[in-house]
């Protein structure tokens, strides 16, 4: 008996000592890419620091799939960011990194410049295991202690104190204390937790006077929506007939109205790993609960003609692939996660569950089910899952692609007009530099009686400012705690934050101002940015950049507005197809210009519309950036009072006026006039940038 009731003292003392708060410096929640480099500069700058939460493997998407980095304009990757490409670097000069195939056999090109710049000591396409290893070697280096599994207690574990976090405990009971926090997760469980405002869905164009978000009928930019399929395609089960039922995937709901704000968020996805190795691959599980029918809709555009099921493979070394979403029905599982964001734990899983099958089923689908064309189905049977990827996981991804989900209300927004430079920029602590990208967020049927996706977005920007106070609450709300992903910002704005060289660049710089806040005993919001900045350029950030072109000259972003006359730029033309949107080019109008892919198929079409201030005689001038690549032959039509005029112009040579603007003649306008663009006949790219009207 005596005995027993000291076992049972003793019993009582190890769980009381196993539940006692861990005290720390800082705590990141979450061991996101984004969570490892905070951890590791907290701890460069002499600070106790732990990583913990839900993930079992560290480095979020950067290892959990996305190795063909969206990297956008490399220059403005600095710090730790830039240190994690050099060490996947240093990986792939290791021998043994190189099992299935010879580093001098794998010659891929990723963004522009080459995926290994041996010129620079950098690698920016992998392997998830390579990356994971490279996550792994930061925190033992840094000895930043990690714990796995831990998933945080959103109901009551996070205790503040006069408007600061003072701890957080986990739903297994383990409890952290610190003297600051960072939520780098993707959700912003964290954030939501403490009471700090945030935002899910997107934002109405007018609540901060934007363009691009909101809803977007009737907008098509990537090759992403059933206009890029050569037929109409029916939404009903019976094709043609409402009373048959809809197909599988397609909402019946009305998709709402252009530049309306709501609920709903872009399509989620695996960033799946497969190889053409046949030594390495297990060919593509049918998955429980697999059901053809799902898959309804993909035989449909199958029959249509489409065959782009694999252009975006993009090969990593060792013969596999980082393979994302393409197409009109692809493996982005577009609205069944639109309440992923808020969900409990237990709902999330079921989310992930039905994203898992679908995808796996898709797959299985294209590469057995006998209404799949047989040069389709033949390449896709070559493919499979590799055996030394996510060993664990029945070789799937960890992480699925949560391209956006809670975003914090802060202390600033960051909104697309800053991203385009419309507004300036305050206190930037990073840069950014991907094309402003929204993934489709609804598949709808259009009035005609089509089935057609929404939400694509696609818009060429240059590189751009992060705010500091994107990265923490309002003073009111938490003084201690900072967001380096779920960041202060719109639907659209983070379409293009929400890159992963961007979420380490964030983390590196909020442990910064929390290191900072820590010294100098003040809230967050407090930080001085004069202080902020010096150290941050000291650790590698790059906080600005003044892009140039090839030659050497710097780029000229020619502003429409300070243009004599009536200007208009290609974002307010009306487009039909599909325009991608550039920056490459030396010189141009606005923020960037638009170019038709080269299809020359004669479905893309620009209109330029203007009301003029009064009726009279006006030079009419096109603006583009010339190359060699460019159409000779571009069908342009002016429309004037009462009469059309159709124009050829070569786009290969010079505009005559300052390199930019080429004269189209001068011609008679009552109060408005156009002039369409289209490709038709065309033989190169064909470019859009801005139409001028001059008074004569």
């Amino acid at each position: 008996m005596k005995t027993n009731l000291s076992l049972g003292v003793v019993l009582s003392l190890f769980l009381c000592a196993s539940l006692r708060a861990a005290e720390y410096d800082v705590v990141v929640y979450g061991g996101t890419s984004a969570g490892v480099t905070a951890a590791v500069q907290a701890k460069k700058m002499g600070k106790t620091v732990v990583i913990v939460g839900p993930d079992k493997h560290l480095g979020g998407l950067s290892s959990g799939g996305l190795g063909f980095t969206d990297t956008g304009n490399k220059a403005v990757i600095g710090g730790l960011s830039r240190d994690f490409y050099h060490r996947v670097w240093k990986e792939y000069q290791k021998p043994d990194t190189w099992k299935w195939q010879k580093q001098n056999e794998y010659g891929n090109k990723g963004q522009g410049t080459p995926a290994i710049d041996g010129e620079n000591r950098t690698q920016w396409i992998f392997e998830p295991s390579v990356a994971e290893r490279v996550f792994e070697s930061f925190v033992k280096d840094f000895e930043i202690p990690v714990d796995r599994d831990e998933w945080l207690d959103r109901k009551s574990g996070v205790k503040k104190t006069d408007g600061r976090i003072s701890s957080i405990t986990m739903l297994s009971g383990k409890k952290y204390t610190g003297k600051m926090f960072i939520d780098a997760t993707y959700e912003g469980d964290l954030l939501a937790a403490a009471g700090v405002d945030y935002h899910v869905g997107r934002e109405a164009n007018s609540v901060y006077g934007e363009k691009w978000n909101g809803i977007q009928v009737g907008v098509l930019h990537h090759r992403h929506h059933f206009g890029a399929v050569k037929e109409k395609i029916s939404p009903y089960v019976v094709p043609g007939d409402p009373k048959s039922g809809v197909l599988p995937r397609i909402s019946a709901e009305p998709p709402g109205n252009y530049g309306e704000g709501d609920k709903r968020v872009q399509a989620y996805c695996y960033r799946y790993c497969v190889t053409d190795h046949a030594e390495n691959r297990i060919p593509f599980p049918k998955p429980e609960g697999y059901d053809p029918k799902q898959y309804e809709l993909l035989v449909r555009v199958y029959e249509a003609g489409w065959r782009e099921t694999f252009d975006k493979f993009d090969p990593v070394p060792n013969h596999k692939t980082d393979t994302n979403n393409h197409g009109p029905f692809s493996t982005d599982n577009i609205g069944m996660n639109y309440d992923y964001p808020e969900a409990t734990y237990e709902r999330r899983k079921e989310i992930l569950a039905e994203h898992r099958t679908y995808q796996q089923g898709w797959l299985y689908f294209i590469a057995n089910d006998p209404r799949v064309p047989k040069d389709t189905q033949e390449k896709m049977k070559k493919l499979g899952l590799p055996k030394d990827e996510f060993t664990d996981n029945g070789n799937w991804p960890h992480q699925i692609y949560v391209r956006e989900a809670r975003r914090m209300i802060g202390q600033f927004v960051m909104t697309e007009n800053e991203l385009t430079k419309k507004k300036p920029t305050p206190d930037s602590v990073g840069m950014g530099s991907y094309t402003i990208d929204s993934h489709n967020v609804q598949r709808y049927i259009t009035p005609e009686g089509y089935v057609q996706n929404e939400g694509d977005i696609g818009v060429g920007i240059t590189p751009y400012s992060i705010a500091y106070g994107s990265l923490v609450p309002k003073k009111a709300q938490c003084e201690n705690l900072l967001v380096p992903i779920c960041v202060s910002s719109t639907h659209i704005a983070f379409g293009s934050i929400r890159m992963e060289p961007v979420f380490m660049i964030l983390g590196q710089s909020a442990a910064t101002a929390a290191v900072m806040a820590i010294d100098s005993k003040i809230a967050v919001q407090d930080v001085p940015y004069a202080k902020l900045r010096e150290q941050l350029e000291k650790d590698g950030q790059v906080l600005e950049y003044a892009s140039a072109a090839p030659s050497g000259k710097e780029k000229t972003f020619v502003d429409p507005k300070k243009l004599p006359g009536v200007v208009i730029d290609d974002d307010e033309a009306k487009l039909t197809g599909d325009w991608k949107s550039s920056s490459a080019a030396p010189d141009f109008v606005g923020i960037a210009y638009r170019h038709d892919d080269k299809t020359n198929d004669g479905k893309a079409s620009a209109r330029f519309e203007a009301k003029l201030p009064k009726p009279g005689r006006y030079e009419v001038r096109l603006a583009f950036p010339p190359n060699g690549n460019r159409s000779a032959k571009v069908q342009v039509e002016v429309h004037s009072s009462g009469s059309t005029k159709t124009l050829t112009v070569d786009q290969r040579q010079t505009p005559e006026i300052e390199k930019l603007f080429h004269s189209l003649g001068e011609f008679e306008f009552a109060d408005s006039g156009a002039v369409v663009i289209s490709n038709g006949g065309s033989n190169g790219y064909v470019v859009i940038d801005a139409v001028q009207w001059l008074p004569k």
